[in-house]
């Protein structure tokens, strides 16, 4: 049992990103430790870090992500202050962050995941299928592009960056017809209202981790695992083993367009992957079952079996 427990003298430090989802996630990730260890808010203190991917003139330009870097881009500061003990834990989207974690750094605490889906969201157009053709799409996405390509090669996608408020303004001001967010993350932040339509996994495969919340903390530090273990969802941490696991076998990251989604029935688990030409010429799926305590194996089996299919010269675009 721990009994170091943070107090308001000195609070545990919960850094995070500054957006508004991100600060959705670090208030939930607090509610969860108050409510697990009977502590008051004033336990915590949350810390506010700006990434790189947080570079508002980058933003603005719709510089893409694999321009400047891929996943680190939205956690290298954080992970930076980890190590320094500038704070305690840190809160991610896990699908923003990379396979492998920096030396003396781990995640091991998965919150309850959220819906996996993709939402379509549009001024004028109610869903993917009623867009017109030669309609614009605005997706800072490489997985979401491919799949946009190979679905309606028809559209025009174009490069789209922005919290929620700013790619909805974008839409107002007709820089796009329409884009996609997480449901997931307009579920955290209260805007499932502009959502026109959930794109169904079996109609657009999630990216890997979708939904997810994951805290990460210094190995060494025992009282940040004592009280993170009191709030890790088992669920969600079997589901991202074996997406992650895949994602890893493949070399993933913002320049790989790559999407998995792994759902448990019982003691099973199921793994679906896919992977594709950023053109979306060409889209390499698979679908397999395997008990939950292999779902790793399963992943990573996956990756390997999907990287010999797709033979030499897929992934050249590197």
């Amino acid at each position: 049992m721990t009994t170091d427990l943070p107090t308001p003298a000195a609070p545990l430090r919960i850094g995070t990103r500054g957006s508004p989802l991100a600060l959705a996630q670090a208030r939930e990730t607090r509610a969860r430790l108050m409510a697990a260890w009977d502590l008051p808010e004033e336990a915590f203190e949350i810390v506010v870090i700006k990434t790189t991917g947080d570079d508002r003139s980058l933003i603005d330009a719709d510089v893409a992500l694999k321009e400047l870097g891929g996943k680190g881009l939205f956690t290298k500061e954080i992970e930076e202050d980890m190590i320094s003990a500038s704070i305690d834990i840190a809160v991610h989207s896990m699908k923003d962050m990379p396979t492998v974690q920096p030396e003396g750094l781990m995640l091991d605490c998965y919150l309850p995941r959220e819906d996996v889906r993709d939402a379509f969201v549009s001024i004028n157009h109610d869903g993917l299928h009623a867009l017109p053709e030669g309609a614009v799409v605005g997706s800072s996405s490489l997985r979401r592009r491919a799949q946009l390509f190979a679905r309606r090669p028809d559209l025009n996608v174009v490069e789209f960056r922005g919290n929620v408020q700013t790619r909805m303004k974008k839409l107002g001001d007709g820089v796009a017809d329409a884009t996609f967010l997480a449901m997931a993350g307009l579920r955290r932040l209260g805007m499932e209202d502009v959502v026109k339509s959930a794109i169904e996994v079996e109609d657009m495969l999630p990216a890997v981790a979708q939904g997810a919340i994951g805290i990460e903390r210094r190995v060494s530090d025992t009282r940040a695992a004592d009280m993170l273990a009191a709030i890790h969802n088992v669920e969600t941490g079997q589901r991202l083993a074996a997406e992650r696991s895949f994602l890893k076998g493949l070399d993933g990251s913002c320049q790989t367009p790559i999407a998995a989604l792994a759902e448990l029935d019982g003691g099973t688990l199921r793994l679906r992957g896919e992977i594709l030409r950023p053109d979306g010429s060409e889209v390499l799926t698979d679908d397999r079952t395997a008990p939950i305590e292999d779902g790793a194996a399963l992943g990573a089996d996956m990756a390997r079996d999907l990287r010999a299919r797709a033979g030499v010269g897929f992934f050249d675009w590197h």
